[in-house]
């Protein structure tokens, strides 16, 4: 991985761990289960979720590492800017699927909070002393992107979710209190 991917995954990764920390940090029990709409998440839902989905997109994406390099004669089907793009636009919505939509795994904001920062501990450090060469083996079945890329998802998942959290906090009937 060149010094500048790095760089770039290991600065987005801290954001938003600590991101998804600050969005919940201080909230009473109230504010946590508070749910716009019955079809929408609460914000200990959010968070469950994001504990429930990311060790398998970290397995997922183990994988794929372990598998021969195979992007030398592919082509991305996303640009770096693609990706980033998606965890800030938040005008479409989509449905989880595959499991991940279990987000009353965890009851306990403390627990899944815990899982989900353990994991990126694990992924940060990963992140910071891999000499795997990510932009060389692919990811995907369908739309092929690199596992650099893949990497970069993950974190941008989560940024896609903090929106997702600040815009529960902003509606206009959530708890004060």
């Amino acid at each position: 991985m060149s010094a500048e991917d790095r760089e770039h995954l290991l600065v987005h990764f801290e954001m938003t761990t600590q991101m998804v920390a600050e969005q919940v940090r201080g909230l009473s029990l109230a504010q946590l289960e508070y749910k716009p709409s019955p079809d929408r998440w609460s914000i200990r839902q959010v968070v469950s979720h994001l504990a429930v989905a990311e060790p398998d997109y970290w397995r997922d994406l183990q994988k794929s590492l372990k598998a021969s390099p195979d992007m030398k004669d592919k082509k991305s089907a996303a640009t770096d800017a693609d990706i980033l793009w998606y965890g800030v636009d938040r005008v479409v919505h989509t449905k989880t699927g595959g499991g991940h939509e279990k987000v009353d795994t965890y009851k306990d904001l403390g627990e899944a909070l815990g899982k989900f920062q353990a994991l990126r501990a694990t992924m940060i450090e990963y992140i910071k002393s891999t000499n795997d060469d990510m932009r060389a083996h692919s990811f995907g079945d369908r739309e092929v992107i690199d596992c650099w890329q893949w990497m970069l998802e993950i974190s941008t998942h989560a940024e896609r979710h903090i929106q997702q959290i600040r815009e529960i906090k902003n509606d206009p009937n959530f708890p004060r209190k």
